[in-house]
């Protein structure tokens, strides 16, 4: 019997820009429940740090598990749930670690999920749906919806009005951006809707968009 090809880490030198859009690679089955994943980084295979997008398929259940470093969700498409409640489309949800669930979902859903990525000391539970949203005035015509901020990390949501052009930046600590909808760009391409980019400590770009926009971004944490 020939032996099993060792498992490559997936994207985990946070030294290198990454860009994945949906078609880059295939989505493959989790061995657990009727669950199709989009893996973005991927430490070590079922455990570690891990990104990816989910796809829970209609009556989908995974069975009950505990996320060590925490988990970390932002629903796009349908409905996710768990003991805790339902969470339509737009909802944050972050397990603190040593938290278990056993999520499902009746209709199907999306979800982007970050596994084992808590500093020790991030105890908080947090549920946002859509009407929790709380959105501010950012620089230009951009408008902020802040939804966590621990240890100099942040995460957040980021509507972009057509034509809005952002200035030259720098990313302290890194940026990792998912767009949700309409188009992000910069002057490196083009990122269309579900597009992820991870940007390493210090990297730098002069973002804009065409058409409004929405993305998901975290920054401080590379």
């Amino acid at each position: 019997m020939s032996a099993q090809p060792a498992f490559e880490p997936i994207n985990m030198d946070r030294s290198k820009v990454v860009v994945i859009r949906q078609g880059d690679q295939p989505w493959l089955s989790a061995p657990q429940a009727p669950i199709e994943r989009f893996p973005l980084e991927r430490e070590a295979p079922e455990h570690g740090q891990v990104s990816s997008l989910v796809r829970y398929l209609p009556g989908a259940r995974f069975p009950q598990h505990t996320h060590p470093l925490g988990e970390e969700i932002y629903v796009l498409e349908g409905v996710f749930s768990d003991e805790s409640g339902d969470y339509p489309a737009g909802s944050y949800l972050r397990n603190p670690p040593g938290s278990a669930h056993a999520p499902f979902s009746e209709q199907g859903c999306l979800i982007f999920v970050k596994l084992n990525q808590f500093a020790e000391t991030d105890s908080a539970t947090v549920r946002i749906r859509p009407e929790d949203q709380q959105w501010r005035p950012g620089i230009g015509g951009l408008t902020v919806c802040p939804l966590h901020e621990h240890l100099g990390a942040s995460t957040a949501l980021v509507h972009w009005p057509a034509g809005e052009v952002f200035q030259p930046h720098r990313h302290w600590g890194g940026e990792e951006i998912l767009v949700i909808s309409g188009c992000f760009k910069d002057e490196h391409g083009e990122y269309p809707q579900h597009t992820w980019l991870r940007s390493p400590h210090l990297s730098q770009h002069h973002p804009f968009v065409d058409e409004e926009t929405l993305i998901l971004v975290k920054v401080g944490h590379l």
